[in-house]
Order: C-alpha cells, then sequence, then structure tokens
C-alpha cells in the first residue's frame, strides 16, 4: 500500500470502525462515548508538537464524526508517572505516544494493545524504524511517528567573535585523549568574567562568565544527548546486543575513558557544575549567552531557532577515533493501552497518526523530523523554507553513522542505578572506575 492510500484507507476503516464499536462498554480507559460519539484520549509530552497533532485530530474528528480525540500534553517527567500510575489504576489513556525506552517494560506488564491486525504497510517509513517496535514475543506494538539524530547547536555570535569559522564547526574531531579540535574549540569559546578565555592564560575558572559546552545533566546510563554521539565512535556499544540486549557495558574502558574526558571538562571550566543547572532548561541558558555550544536532539531545532536575537548555527558532532561521526538513532511511535474500551476507534486513530494525512501536517510544522519518508522530504522542505539547515542531523542517516537507541527491559530499574552513579561523577564524587560496579549491579537485574 503506498502512502497516499494509507491515509484513505484509514478514513474508510474509521467509519467502519465506528459502526461495529456502536455497543462498546462507555465506561473506563477515558475513552467514554458521549452522545453519540466515542471519546479517545490521546497523550504527549512535546508542547512544541501539540499544535501539529491538534490540527490532525480536527481532521480526523471531520471525517470519522462519530470519534472525538481529546488530546493532553504534560511534561516529560510528569507525563511518564501519571501514564504508569494510570495504567495501574485502569484509567490510563487509549493512545499515547511510547518511547523505546520504556516499551519493553510495557510489554512485560502487559500494557500494550499488539497492532498486527492493521496490516498496515511498513515500507513507507524511514529504514529500520518500524522494526524498533517489535517485541521479542515478534509482536508489534507500535506505529513510528517520527525519529530523531543528535547535532551541535551553537552561538553564531559567540563563534564569530572568538573567530571561529562556521567551516571549523562543521569539521570538529574529538578523542578521548585530549579532546582534538572539539576540546580546542570548547576551551577557547569559554570565557570567565574578566573576558579571558579558557585557554589563555589566567583563567578563572571559578568565575566563568560564558561556558564553551552547556550542560543538560549527566544523561544518566543512556546519554542520548549528553554523551552518547562521543562513545558512539570509540567502538563501544551501550549492550551486548541490540534490541534485546541483557547485559551493558559500563564496565569498559572505551566507555569510562570517554566519560572521564567528558567529565573533565567540568573540573577545567569549560562546562557548569552538575549541581548548578539543577532547575534550569539547558536551551534557556544557551539562548542567554551563557553557553556557546549545546549538544542536543533534533527534536529541539524549533525551540534553539525561536529564540529572538539569537543567531543560531548547527553543527553536525565531532569525527571520533573511528573517523566517523556517530549518533544514537532514536524513533518514538504511538502505542494503545491495553485497557482501552474502544480498541477499535483507538486503532483507527493511530493508522491516522502513522498515515501520510497527519505525518505531512507534523513535516509541514517543521517541529520534528516525521516517519514516513515522503514527509520527512517534505518536513526538510519546511525547515529550508524558515531559513533552517537540517544537515547536521540528516546527514547521520544518509552516512550510516547511526546507533540504535538501547532497547532492553527493566530501563526504571538501570536508570535508578546509572543516574546517581553518572551524577557522582560528573559532580566530582567519585571516580569515573565507580561505574564498572554500578555495571555490576545493572547486569545482576536480568537474570
Amino acid at each position: 500500500m503506498k502512502a497516499t492510500a494509507l491515509g484513505a484507507m484509514v478514513v474508510a476503516a474509521g467509519a467502519a470502525l465506528v459502526l461495529s464499536g456502536c455497543g462498546a462498554d462507555a465506561s473506563g480507559s477515558g475513552g467514554d462515548r458521549t452522545n453519540g460519539k466515542v471519546e479517545i484520549n490521546y497523550w504527549l509530552w512535546d508542547a512544541n508538537q501539540l499544535p501539529a497533532y491538534q490540527q490532525c485530530a480536527d481532521e480526523f474528528q471531520s471525517e470519522n464524526p462519530d470519534i472525538t480525540v481529546t488530546i493532553t500534553q504534560s511534561g516529560w517527567d510528569d507525563y511518564w508517572t501519571t501514564l504508569t500510575n494510570g495504567m495501574a489504576a485502569g484509567n490510563a489513556p487509549d493512545v499515547f505516544t511510547d518511547h523505546l525506552a520504556k516499551y519493553p517494560d510495557f510489554i512485560k506488564t502487559k500494557q500494550l494493545l499488539p497492532l498486527d491486525d492493521l496490516d498496515a504497510d511498513l515500507s513507507i517509513y524511514n529504514k529500520g524504524l518500524a522494526d524498533l517496535w517489535v517485541g521479542q514475543d515478534d509482536k508489534r506494538y507500535g506505529l513510528p511517528k517520527d525519529w530523531d539524530t543528535v547535532a551541535l547547536f551553537y552561538n553564531k555570535d559567540l563563534t564569530a567573535k572568538a573567530g571561529i569559522s562556521d567551516e571549523q564547526m562543521s569539521a570538529l574531531t574529538w578523542n578521548p585523549d585530549d579532546g582534538g579540535t572539539y576540546e580546542d574549540v570548547i576551551a577557547h569559546l569559554t570565557v570567565d568574567e574578566n573576558g579571558v578565555r579558557g585557554d589563555e592564560a589566567g583563567f578563572d575558572k571559578g568565575n566563568v562568565a560564558v561556558y564553551g559546552l552547556g550542560l543538560a545533566g549527566s544523561g544518566g546510563g543512556m546519554g542520548q544527548t549528553e554523551w552518547s554521539y562521543l562513545t558512539g565512535t570509540t567502538g563501544w556499544t551501550h549492550t551486548d546486543t541490540n534490541p534485546w540486549g541483557t547485559s551493558y557495558n559500563y564496565d569498559d574502558p572505551k566507555f569510562q575513558d570517554t566519560i572521564a574526558w567528558w567529565a573533565g571538562l567540568v573540573d577545567k571550566g569549560y562546562m557548569p557544575a552538575l549541581e548548578t543547572t539543577v532547575g534550569t532548561a539547558v536551551a534557556d541558558t544557551f539562548a542567554a549567552g551563557k553557553a556557546a555550544i549545546n549538544s542536543h536532539g533534533s527534536w529541539m531545532i524549533g525551540q534553539y531557532s525561536g529564540y529572538d536575537g539569537l543567531d543560531l548555527g548547527i553543527a553536525p558532532t565531532p569525527v571520533g577515533p573511528d573517523g566517523e561521526r556517530a549518533s544514537m538513532f532514536n524513533g518514538l511511535a504511538d502505542s494503545i493501552w491495553s485497557g482501552t474500551k474502544h480498541p477499535d476507534e483507538a486503532k483507527a486513530w493511530v493508522s491516522y497518526l502513522a498515515s501520510s494525512a497527519c505525518q505531512d501536517v507534523v513535516a509541514d510544522a517543521a517541529v520534528v523530523f516525521p516517519a514516513i519518508t515522503t514527509s520527512t522530504q517534505k518536513a526538510e522542505a519546511s525547515f529550508a523554507e524558515k531559513g533552517i539547515d537540517i544537515s547536521a542531523f540528516t546527514t547521520h542517516v544518509t552516512d550510516g553513522t547511526t546507533f540504535l537507541f538501547p532497547i532492553t527491559e527493566n530501563a526504571a530499574k538501570i536508570d535508578a542505578i546509572m543516574l546517581p552513579a553518572m551524577d557522582a561523577v560528573l559532580a566530582g564524587e567519585a571516580d569515573v572506575d565507580s561505574l564498572t560496579a554500578a555495571n555490576d549491579h545493572v547486569n545482576a537485574i536480568f537474570p
């Protein structure tokens, strides 16, 4: 089935599904029948994407008048806490945006409805995205909605003042021994309160006005935007296999050497101390001119490019010891809660979300890269119309320098171990070799 045909199929199927569900129970799951309509509750966490998905809901409802879609958006932390609590209490949303770090445990606790009977054309999606959402039982639990990679956002006013060109930013190199030209640039972009740069004599690391590299946090055990683009160039992998690995590799010298270099930027005064970043948004700090570079994901393009008066540059991640760049490749999907009282209508909505009818709307909004290949191309054009060059993100896909987000069970337990362990290293409270003991604790979780 071609992408253009999928949307039409979903519209027709949606109407038929409503008829078949007319006798469904009206209670529970937030999917009530009111005035002859079935209400489907849909949750997402990204406020930047809310307008596009509201437009999708409006258009879906106009073509499926017996279904009402109610969208709820909340921040990342509140989102998952409320969702898991809702599942336990039996009142979770019918459909929700799902994440690769979360869905293995949702499968384990039987909270997801398999989607294999949708018979979707998976060839319309960018290569590999659909495969990520197949569990160890060979059942499908999500249809792809978007994908992301990592790049370097930088303040062009600050790089220009430092005499660093866009060409230099696009050709950075890195290694864990001396940091390569990446550390050279970070050091030179760091400026203390007296105007002395980080690579100049007399630099006061205790009184920094502008940090060369901003900090969003330690990254826990995933480090998606914080450090995985560095470890990915050393031959290191998070797990023994991916997806569905059963042991982690935080004891590997390649990993620990990378983290030692990265954490060392704090000690040198080139990156802010962890405790100073608590309660702050790394993008806002960047926009205020307090950091010259931020490593972050493509889903943040809209926010970084939306600050008034900021001359934004986007550079690819640095080339590492293996001679390549690297970026974690993540893809979100929409999943259905197994407790929904209206599975047919929920499936119609999920199918619509996964079709070009909706993903082209998301593409036009220029906030993320939709999962459908043709919609991704439209998103690139939409970003270009806004004067935003996104090639630093897409080059990873075209050049084949991506690696998959680690997909394993027990993500919450792993994070409970690795987040404080990584925090301690970054805060200078523990040596990097303490991560070996943390790795032992992580691997003890698996049978």
